[in-house]
C-alpha cells in the first residue's frame, strides 16, 4: 500500500521561478502527510494558458503577443537546470514527483514550445519526459505535437507508472499503448474538469483495470496576476468566481472512486493507492492480455523522438 497526493493550488502564472518554489512546498507538504508521489496538474509550470479559450482568433493577435513573449521567457528548458529544485526536493524527501509544464527545448527550436510532464524519482532523477502528443483545438497555437517517446510505463516505488496529459486520455491507442506494457497507475494531469471528465476517469480505471489519478488545476479570477497583459479583458472584476473547480479524483481498478472530487478546494489531496490490485483485478478483464486477440488486432506504435535534422557522413 502506497500513499499517493494531488497538489491541487493556483499556479503562479507566467512566473517559472515562483511557480517552482510553490511546487516545492506543496512537496515538502505531501512528504510530511506521508505520500510517496505527489502530482501536479497540467501545465502546472508556469500555469495552464487558460487564456486560449477566451481570446478572438484573429482580433486579439497584439495581446496573444505578449502573453506569448511572457510564456516563452518562463518556459521550461531541462537544459538549463529549470527542474532542479523539483529534483532536489524529490531527493530530499524520498518521493516520486509528476509535474506538468510548458517545455522550451532549446536543442532543436527555440520557438516551438510543448505541454509536457516529467516523473521524477524518489533519487532525483528523471523517469521519464513525456510531451502530450495532440494539443486540443486552440492549444495547438501554443504548443506543438509531442511524439510516443514518453508513452511508456515506469518502474517506481509506488508501482508501475505511466502519464497521458488531458485529453490525451481519450486517445484509445495511447492508453492501449500503456495498457500493455503492464501499467498500473495512470497519472492524468489536465485542465478538464466535471462530471464528464470524471466519467472518463471512471471508465478508463474500469476498462484498464488500472489506478487513476487526476487532477486539473484548481484556481479563481483573483489568482491571475495584476500585470497580466489584458487581464481586464480576457477575466471577469469579480475574484471569486472559479476559473477551474479542480476536481482532483483518485479511482481505484473497477471505476470506484477512492478520494474526491475536490471540488473547488486547495490543498492536498491524499489516497491510499494498492498496485497489487491491479493484477487481481485482470483476472477477469485484461485488455492487453488475454482480452486482447492479439491473433486478430496489432498495434505499431512508431517510438523515440523525431529531430528536425539528421547528419550522415
Amino acid at each position: 500500500m502506497s500513499r499517493v497526493a494531488v497538489a491541487q493550488a493556483a499556479p503562479v502564472w507566467l512566473d517559472r521561478a515562483s511557480a517552482t518554489a510553490q511546487a516545492v512546498k506543496s512537496i515538502e507538504q505531501a512528504a510530511a502527510g506521508g505520500a510517496e508521489l505527489v502530482m501536479f496538474p497540467e501545465a502546472y509550470l508556469p500555469g495552464y494558458p487558460t487564456w486560449i479559450w477566451r481570446l478572438r482568433p484573429g482580433g486579439d493577435m497584439a495581446l496573444t503577443t505578449d502573453i506569448h513573449r511572457r510564456l516563452i521567457d518562463n518556459a521550461v528548458d531541462l537544459s538549463k537546470g529549470h527542474l532542479d529544485p523539483l529534483r532536489d526536493a524529490a531527493r530530499k524527501h524520498g518521493v516520486v514527483v509528476s509535474v506538468g509544464m510548458t517545455e522550451r527545448d532549446s536543442e532543436y527550436s527555440r520557438g516551438t514550445l510543448f505541454n509536457a510532464n516529467t516523473l521524477i524519482g524518489p533519487d532525483g532523477e528523471v523517469l521519464n519526459h513525456y510531451r502530450k502528443m495532440m494539443p486540443t483545438n486552440p492549444e495547438r497555437m501554443v504548443w506543438g505535437m509531442g511524439n510516443a517517446s514518453g508513452l511508456k510505463v515506469v518502474e517506481t516505488p509506488v508501482g508501475r507508472v505511466g502519464v497521458l496529459i488531458c485529453w490525451g486520455n481519450f486517445m484509445p491507442l495511447a492508453r492501449y499503448t500503456l495498457y500493455s506494457q503492464g501499467l498500473e497507475i495512470l497519472l492524468s494531469p489536465t485542465w478538464d474538469a466535471g462530471e464528464g471528465w470524471l466519467g472518463s476517469m471512471r471508465h478508463i480505471a474500469r476498462e484498464g483495470r488500472c489506478w487513476v489519478v487526476s487532477a486539473a488545476t484548481a484556481a479563481q479570477n483573483k489568482d491571475i496576476p495584476a500585470d497580466f497583459p489584458g487581464r481586464g479583458q480576457l477575466f471577469s472584476d469579480d475574484g471569486e468566481e472559479w476559473i477551474n473547480p479542480g476536481d482532483a479524483v483518485v479511482v481505484k481498478p473497477g471505476g470506484e472512486v477512492v478520494a474526491g472530487p475536490h471540488h473547488r478546494q486547495r490543498g492536498l489531496l491524499f489516497a491510499e493507492v494498492d498496485a497489487s490490485e491491479v493484477a487481481v483485478a485482470r483476472r477477469s478483464l485484461d485488455v492487453a492480455g488475454h482480452y486482447s486477440r492479439s491473433d486478430i488486432f496489432q498495434l505499431t506504435v512508431r517510438d523515440g523522438a523525431n529531430p528536425p535534422i539528421s547528419s550522415k557522413d
